[in-house]
């Protein structure tokens, strides 16, 4: 009888122990919550992107003429005036030239004082001329009036009329000399013109072996030396870059097709440098440019970024890492990014509330005046430790935090507050994974 009791007992202690380890093991396979407290403060969306630091305004100085460079007067960091002689080719070959077209135009000239001359002579030839007509006529009008009166014989009278006639002959032969003649002082003028144009460009391209500054400026490029040829075919090349101003300076900044749209003249932009780590310089977006770039089938667009340079610590060429703030929110209510990617299947929120309108339907105004940019969900630990979901709309993001916007009338408004705390992600239990229902993070 003893020995029954005593199984009893054992079986009884061991349903008791049975009952506790499997409390024990729901408690140990429930999943538990990252979380994390709704702030209030500002907010910066913004862009980040990678440029050049370069003048505002830089001229490439080249040569229209070729040949061999003869001296240079400026190197790298020469600050030059506009008009400064900076570089000479040699003008030796450009001289001959010029003697050449000299000595054409003077040709030329006394081809003009020829032509002239024999206009001259055309015309007394014409004046002559014009005399034996006059006399042929006047003997033969009084040959006729002889012959009238039967004074002498009618030959006379042929005679002289033939006299007249090649009178008149001669002088259009003459007049047309003369024609001639003014047609060759027209030409040798139109040819003396020519030379002085042909002298004139070879005036001009000696002139051009007098390398000059176009600005004010800095040479920050050489890319000759003395003794080198340079080419000028069908391109001038390039000899020097002269920066205007290193006091004012920009970056231009490749901005992705995917941003471009959220960048605009006048927004602020920061930058940093390798040279200068941990110190960020100030600028503003000037221009956003519309030509397009595309490398290996990647859309760029330039921004370009002006800031100041007094101290003249950038230099052209350096590459820096902008960060252009699109969008600004003070004293908003934030969220870390993580709790609007946290789904907790079969907790919805306990009505439908406004933020869920369907696409394409324009959001009444949320608290604050602004409206949301999209519709998302939080999760919030309520008094009993479980879970409470709630629509909300999502505002500015910095890519840590998100702007909350919420309507005065749903119920997320009373309850998605400062200090509320809010589900991040869930702790998935390796004992509970194959339980078929129960919070999951996607």
């Amino acid at each position: 009888m003893k020995t029954k009791y005593w199984i009893a007992g054992v079986a009884v202690l061991a349903l008791a122990a049975g009952g506790w380890w499997w409390a024990q093991r729901g408690d140990t396979d429930a999943d538990t919550y990252r979380t994390a407290t709704i702030e209030r403060g500002a907010l910066q969306a913004s862009v980040s992107a990678s440029g050049t630091v370069n003048p505002v305004q830089q001229v490439s100085v080249g040569s229209q003429v070729s040949g061999q460079i003869k001296e240079i007067h400026v190197d790298f960091n020469s600050e030059v005036k506009a008009g400064q002689l900076i570089a000479e080719i040699d003008p030796q070959t450009f001289e001959y030239r010029v003697r050449s077209a000299q000595a054409d135009l003077d040709a030329a000239e006394a081809a003009v004082a020829i032509a002239q001359a024999n206009a001259l002579s055309s015309r007394a030839n014409v004046s002559r001329a014009q005399t034996e007509l006059a006399e042929a006529r006047r003997a033969h009008e009084r040959n006729l009036s002889l012959v009238a009166q039967a004074f002498i014989a009618q030959s006379e009278a042929d005679r002289t009329r033939a006299a007249l006639e090649s009178a008149q002959e001669s002088l259009k032969a003459v007049q047309a000399l003369l024609g001639v003649s003014e047609a060759q002082i027209q030409s040798a003028r139109a040819n003396v013109q020519q030379r002085r144009a042909a002298l004139a460009q070879a005036q001009v391209d000696l002139s051009r072996t007098r390398i000059t500054s176009p600005v004010d400026g800095i040479v920050i490029k050489r890319t000759v030396e003395r003794g080198q040829t340079v080419a000028a075919s069908l391109q001038a090349p390039e000899l020097f870059v002269i920066a205007r101003n290193l006091s004012d300076m920009q970056v231009d900044t490749s901005i992705d097709e995917a941003d471009v749209g959220r960048i605009r003249a006048g927004l602020k932009a920061s930058f940093t440098v390798d040279a200068f780590p941990g110190r960020s310089f100030e600028g503003t977006v000037r221009q956003v440019r519309k030509a397009a770039t595309n490398v290996s089938n990647v859309i760029t667009y330039v921004a370009v970024v002006n800031f100041d340079n007094n101290d003249g610590r950038l230099l052209p060429g350096m590459t820096a890492n902008v960060r252009v703030v699109t969008e600004q929110r003070e004293n908003v209510l934030k969220v870390p990014n993580a709790a609007l990617r946290v789904r907790i299947p079969g907790v919805e929120p306990a009505a439908s509330a406004p933020a869920d309108a369907a696409p394409g339907v324009r959001p009444a105004p949320m608290a604050g005046g602004r409206n949301s940019i999209s519709r998302g969900r939080l999760y919030l630990l309520g008094a009993d430790g479980k879970p409470v979901a709630y629509n909300v709309g999502v505002g500015v993001g910095d890519g840590s935090f998100s702007e909350v916007l919420l309507r005065p009338d749903t119920p997320a408004a009373a309850a998605v507050v400062e200090g509320a705390t809010v589900i991040t992600g869930v702790n998935i239990n390796p004992a509970a994974a194959n339980r078929p229902s129960g919070p999951r993070l996607f």
